[in-house]
């Protein structure tokens, strides 16, 4: 098992009140899942996704990545866990705008200190696997942003992360260039990448294997979520 969240909870201060975000989370995700988190603006999401991706703690519940338990790491190994662990594809690319597209793929590389002439033949690589290999020598600039984000994926894949985890991946993008970005997230997970993708789009969910809906911090399958909202929608939540 690559992630097991058991009964996560997340509340925020607010001045004298404590503000419950998300609720009982529990989610495993396996080594070859492709896994979608769906939910709307405010659902919880991307404090859920901050908390998958170690960037966040919960307030309690037992987080194993890779059966690890991380809930009580410090900074500096949740660090190396992550630099190691997970790849992550954000919705603005978070390129380096004065850097190459190789020079922003190798980043990871030379922060996991691997030499130089190895981590230029490894980003090379990644560059090669999303289709930019005439593009490696490009700045940010001079790419589209559908190029933009597969130089992004590369970044995210150079390490061989146990997880790709993906933020939005297409919310800056046409829909062209968001369709083939898809395909490669496709391509990447049957050739055995792990991804984890948060998106608020059904279109894109349904590109996943698997699709569960994050709504006011509590986590449901697809089919108990649609449920929920047709009783809501006729008043049968009322009483309850």
């Amino acid at each position: 098992m690559i992630l097991d969240l058991k009964e996560i909870y997340k509340n925020y201060n607010a001045g004298d009140l404590d503000v419950p975000v998300l609720k009982n989370i529990n989610l495993q995700v396996k080594e070859g899942d492709y896994l979608s988190i769906m939910g709307p603006s405010g659902s919880g999401k991307s404090t859920l996704m901050n908390i998958i991706g170690l960037l966040d703690k919960p307030t309690s519940g037992t987080y194993l990545f890779d059966g690890i338990d991380v809930s009580d790491q410090n900074d500096k190994s949740l660090s190396a866990i992550r630099n190691k662990g997970i790849g992550f594809v954000f919705q603005n690319f978070n390129l380096m705008p004065r850097e190459t597209a190789l020079a922003n793929v190798e980043l990871p590389l030379l922060y996991a200190g691997v030499k130089k002439k190895q981590r230029r033949e490894i980003a090379a690589a990644a560059l090669e696997k999303v289709g930019l290999a005439d593009r490696m020598k490009f700045f940010p600039t001079q790419l589209s942003g559908g190029q933009k984000q597969r130089v992004a994926i590369a970044r995210a894949i150079v390490n061989s992360p146990k997880i790709l985890l993906a933020d939005e991946p297409t919310g800056a993008l046409d829909s062209r260039s968001g369709e083939q970005v898809m395909e490669l997230f496709s391509k990447l997970n049957g050739e055995g990448v792990t991804i984890v993708m948060i998106t608020h789009e059904k279109i894109v969910a349904d590109c996943a294997d698997k699709i569960v809906v994050i709504y006011d911090g509590e986590l449901s399958s697809l089919g108990e979520y649609n449920e929920r909202m047709s009783r809501r929608r006729h008043g049968g939540e009322e009483n309850e």
